[in-house]
């Protein structure tokens, strides 16, 4: 129904019972289609494809509220990458708008409709300690430092449920991509494109490269456990709304082709996303992308594609066996596969000790990162279980396959 491809599907929505309608909202609101989805249901009524009230009113209700408080959710986030940017302009960084916010309008007709959890920046690595100074003096708290990546959160709280996918908390988090200096002088940077954001002027990356970064994010959302649904639903509409323009498909293989790694991933999430979604990339795209994966890529996609997009929170390991057959291509994963199956260390902390914080809200903490823990070991146990029997049918498909 979200692709257009169910004209029909709201009949088997009147069909659920309450129970399978809370099945059905739990999985939308981790998928971060929920608000999509009301929305499409709102076009399909306003549009006269439908003429029967097809939520029950118990559910209208549920997903209306999500839709409130998204809207102020949004509208704060909003509010904050502003702050924010305007004292990066003040201080003279170079800088741009990354994912989120910068994709509107191409991957999503309303901001509040998106369920969007961070703030992204790319900051020239020249001016990362500017960056990251301008952030503490706004309270953020450094969490994590990983290559040229700094994740960054503000009010933390110790007691987070479902409902806090949607309300404003007031607490925020932040990324900072540092781009290094390119021997060739080459920056991403020195082509950003300067777009008005709720009355702010936002420097974002050019159409190309923000197609490109778009489609290689959610590779990377592929090649992992869980992959929400919506980031492949935003993917298919960038997509969209480039289709006819010849141009930007001729320049954006122009662009790649010195990299065929690119390619061969934005060719991943292409197909996966026609075999659940059904066909829609033209050709001019799919011809340098889909085409030339291997066969094995292929039945991969063929075989848990649907799991893999479809599936419940907290996912699966069988995206590990699709790392092994990209590894033969020369695509390199960040972790090994052994590692990705049995993890050495603990999840790091969800929130970090507050200074001159209450015992309650300590004991909160350590309730929440036990959770975690508990949790965690128990996927690790589940799909390794899991993953070692799918092995073992993989093998024999490629073996098939091999024939």
């Amino acid at each position: 129904m979200l692709c257009g491809s169910l004209p029909q599907g709201h009949l088997q929505l009147e069909e659920l019972s309450p129970n399978r309608w809370q099945r059905l909202l739990l999985w939308l609101d981790y998928q971060g289609l929920a608000l999509y989805f009301f929305d499409q249901i709102a076009q399909m009524r306003s549009a006269g494809s439908i003429h029967t009230p097809v939520l029950p009113a118990s559910v209208f209700e549920d997903l209306d509220r999500r839709l409130q408080q998204n809207t102020l959710r949004t509208r704060n986030m909003i509010a904050e990458s502003v702050a924010i940017q305007r004292e990066f302009q003040e201080a003279g960084l170079r800088y741009a708008l990354l994912k989120g916010l910068s994709l509107w309008p191409s991957s999503f007709s309303r901001p509040e409709l998106r369920s969007q959890f961070d703030l992204d920046f790319l900051v020239a690595e020249s001016n990362l300690p500017e960056a990251r100074e301008i952030l503490a003096r706004r309270g953020y708290r450094l969490y994590l430092a990983a290559g040229r990546s700094w994740e960054f959160k503000r009010n933390e709280r110790p007691h987070v449920d479902l409902d806090d996918l949607y309300r404003d908390t007031g607490a925020f988090r932040v990324e900072l991509h540092a781009e290094p200096q390119q021997p060739s002088g080459f920056s991403l940077l020195d082509r950003v494109l300067w777009h008005d954001l709720a009355g702010f002027v936002t420097p974002t990356l050019s159409p190309f490269d923000l197609f490109l970064g778009h489609g290689l994010h959610a590779y990377k959302h592929t090649c992992s456990e869980f992959c929400r649904t919506a980031l492949l639903l935003e993917f298919r509409r960038h997509i969209l709304f480039h289709r006819d323009d010849v141009a930007f498909w001729e320049t954006l293989e122009q662009l790649t082709g010195e990299n065929p790694p690119s390619a061969l991933r934005l060719g991943v999430v292409i197909l996966l996303i026609e075999q659940v979604m059904g066909d829609f990339a033209p050709h001019t795209l799919t011809r340098w992308t889909i085409d030339p994966l291997p066969a094995s890529v292929r039945l991969w996609i063929q075989m848990y594609g649907h799991r893999a997009v479809l599936g419940s929170f907290p996912g699966s390991k069988l995206y590990l066996l699709l790392q092994r057959e990209l590894e033969t291509q020369g695509i390199r994963a960040k972790r090994s596969v052994r590692q990705s199956l049995i993890p050495l260390c603990l999840p790091p902390p969800i929130i970090r000790a507050l200074p001159g914080e209450h015992l309650s809200i300590r004991l909160g903490r350590y309730r929440m990162q036990l959770r975690v823990i508990l949790s965690r070991f128990r996927f690790h146990f589940v799909e390794g279980v899991r993953f070692a029997w799918e092995s073992r049918r993989w093998r024999r498909q490629l073996s098939s396959l091999a024939r």
